[in-house]
């Protein structure tokens, strides 16, 4: 059965614009004016693998029931008794109103599963009014960009919760649990569709000697050594200024997006020719996008001393991706199947840190240890005071301190907590989010 989420929220939040993205086509009216939309419609709605239908509302309004915003919020409210999924939207740049209080009871009392969105993520001053969301006590909100296509992944993965994959079967393996989804990145000839079928155990992709067979990014099924996952093979990814062809462009961006939808990337990098320029912009791309990543390295069946080898390339990886360090490397041969266990259980463990969380109060004790050994730096005389600190969401993991003067704190400085949350923790290979936020001063000024 197609389940039927309803697009709710006050006025000029989004909600026009977020039906628009997950129709996929400009059906509703969208105007910087809010009250635009009056009835609530309905579309067929796809995201990722999902299918589902959706229903635009109108703004939510306290209104006496005879006037027009009254029968605009009773169209509102048959919408969320005809639905199964609330999509509660806030706008996380305004921060929270009373409006939005009072239609968090009027969702939660519907006994409807809701989720939580923070649209309008983008811009400046935003994480605020996203962290302001949690009074709202709807669970962690999903921070989106409904104009701009932002974090439609991360929407993804809360809805795949609840909704049914209608044609994919969803990400489920034959035991009922979740597939990790897993989008395998690297330059053109790297073996990438050999490695999968290897995985696979059976021919299911093109293969061949030369470059850039596969313009598609076509996604498989995968269950080995009791892991189940969703292989997703793309496009060789050369540098932006040699692809002319716009088949190539189109091939290459369809293999960032299946990027984006992932949970876990695997880079796969030619073991005879690491460490490419390229293959340093795909990690630094898939790090910009906080995915979790492993470095696989094949042909590894090409090289003579494999064990010196793979401690060489441990060290390599730390010296040119200190971004992801500690990131699982494995050896691994699509002709022989060599390193293929090792590969997926590098995956797997990579997904547990990903989804990792770590308690308030070890993060602040941490924090108090890390400020007393090495103190913030005083910046014209002025010292930096990081008061306290808590872990906002996983995936990948990210964190949020409370301090003084937070634009005065150096880059250095920065670098030196991300790495020591990455050991203190028992984060390798994960994007570490470090976020700084100010507190309001009681004593200053107001306008």
């Amino acid at each position: 059965m197609t389940m039927t989420l309803a697009i709710v929220g006050r006025p000029n939040v989004g909600k026009s614009t977020l039906f628009n993205r997950l129709v996929g086509k400009r059906l509703a009216l969208v105007d910087d004016r809010p009250g635009v939309t009056r009835d609530r419609r309905e579309g067929e709605g796809r995201l990722g693998h999902l299918s589902f239908r959706v229903i635009d509302t109108a703004g939510l309004e306290e209104a006496k029931v005879e006037s027009l915003e009254g029968r605009m919020r009773a169209q509102t409210e048959t919408a969320i008794e005809d639905a199964d999924i609330l999509l509660f939207l806030i706008d996380s740049k305004a921060g929270i109103t009373p409006s939005d209080q009072f239609f968090a009871d009027l969702a939660r009392r519907s006994g409807k599963h809701t989720i939580l969105i923070a649209n309008k993520s983008e811009a400046r001053g935003s994480q605020a009014g996203t962290l302001d969301a949690y009074s709202l006590g709807l669970g962690d909100p999903v921070e989106i960009s409904a104009e701009h296509g932002d974090g439609m992944a991360e929407l993804v993965r809360a809805l795949a919760v609840c909704v049914p994959d209608e044609g994919d079967e969803e990400d489920e393996d034959p035991d009922g649990g979740r597939r990790i989804r897993v989008a395998v990145l690297g330059r053109p000839n790297a073996g990438k569709s050999t490695l999968i079928n290897s995985l696979l155990g059976e021919d299911r992709l093109l293969t061949g000697p030369e470059a850039g067979i596969t313009r598609d990014s076509i996604s498989v099924d995968v269950e080995r050594h009791g892991v189940s996952l969703r292989v997703f093979d793309t496009a060789g990814m050369r540098k932006r200024a040699r692809i002319e062809d716009k088949l190539e462009k189109l091939s290459v961006a369809d293999g960032l997006r299946a990027a984006r939808f992932a949970e876990v990337v695997v880079i796969l990098m030619d073991a005879t020719h690491p460490f490419e320029e390229q293959d340093l912009r795909i990690v630094d791309l898939v790090e910009r996008e906080g995915r979790a990543v492993v470095i696989a390295l094949s042909k590894s069946d090409l090289v003579p001393d494999r064990s010196g080898f793979a401690k060489k390339m441990r060290e390599e990886t730390d010296h040119w991706l200190p971004q992801v360090k500690g990131a699982p490397v494995v050896l691994v041969s699509g002709l022989t199947g060599d390193g293929l266990e090792k590969l997926v259980r590098g995956i797997q463990s990579a997904y547990q840190v990903w989804n990792k969380r770590v308690a308030t109060n070890p993060l602040n004790r941490w924090l108090g240890e890390m400020t007393s050994e090495h103190p913030p730096p005083a910046v014209s005389g002025r010292r930096i005071k990081l008061r306290y600190m808590t872990q906002s969401k996983a995936r990948p993991p990210s964190f949020v301190i409370f301090c003084s003067r937070a634009d005065a704190l150096p880059e250095s400085y920065l670098r030196y907590l991300v790495n020591n949350l990455r050991t203190s923790f028992d984060l390798p290979g994960v994007p570490i989010r470090l976020t700084l936020r100010e507190k309001d001063n009681p004593y200053a000024e107001k306008d």
